[in-house]
């Protein structure tokens, strides 16, 4: 189904912002490191505050040595699914700076890299899926994450495959959703929700 179908802009903003969007059918095929490289170049120049640069990337391609443990950290759900992701790639952040003071907007700073990512993978091509249901117990073990560091969400990255290849009850679910009114989320001076 194309995009424009289920999106469509109220104001005149470039088709990159609304033609990306999150599936879950992939087609399993193997994503170059090239391609993985460009994506962690544009998360390289997102915006963060005193230019911390609190993010790291953690990837597992699908036929790597890796992609098991990784791939276990997904809840049940997401396993059925994200079995044909081409990478998982995890999105973690430093909670201070270097001088040992809280980073209070590391997670918001790696939400910055992580869209740059996901913005430059669809350019190329390859769609991405964020996802939150994983076990964050676990995670920091598996993926040998230090103390100070916080393993923020995991993301799905593959070619868009075919609606059919999914189970059912994810079927009715794969198409680009769209957004609420900016009068939802946006005010002058104090916040008030229309």
């Amino acid at each position: 189904m194309p995009v424009r179908d289920h999106r469509r802009p109220d104001h005149d903003i470039d088709p990159l912002f609304v033609n990306r969007w999150s599936p879950r059918a992939y087609t399993g095929e193997e994503i170059p490191d090239t391609i993985l490289e460009q994506g962690f170049e544009a998360a390289r120049w997102a915006p963060s505050a005193r230019n911390a640069q609190p993010w790291h990337f953690i990837y597992s391609k699908r036929h790597s040595s890796s992609w098991e443990a990784v791939f276990g950290l997904l809840n049940q759900r997401n396993r059925l699914w994200a079995h044909k992701a081409s990478a998982l790639i995890a999105v973690l952040s430093k909670t201070a700076y270097d001088d040992g003071s809280p980073n209070h907007t590391h997670s918001f700073d790696a939400g910055a890299a992580w869209a740059n990512l996901a913005h430059q993978l669809f350019l190329a091509g390859w769609h991405t899926r964020a996802i939150g249901g994983f076990d964050r117990a676990a995670a920091g073990g598996v993926l040998g994450v230090p103390e100070g560091v916080t393993v923020n969400i995991l993301i799905a990255v593959g070619r868009q495959g075919a609606v059919a290849t999914l189970a059912e009850e994810f079927q009715v679910l794969e198409t680009p959703n769209g957004r609420r009114p900016l009068t939802a989320f946006v005010s002058e001076g104090m916040y008030r929700v229309e």
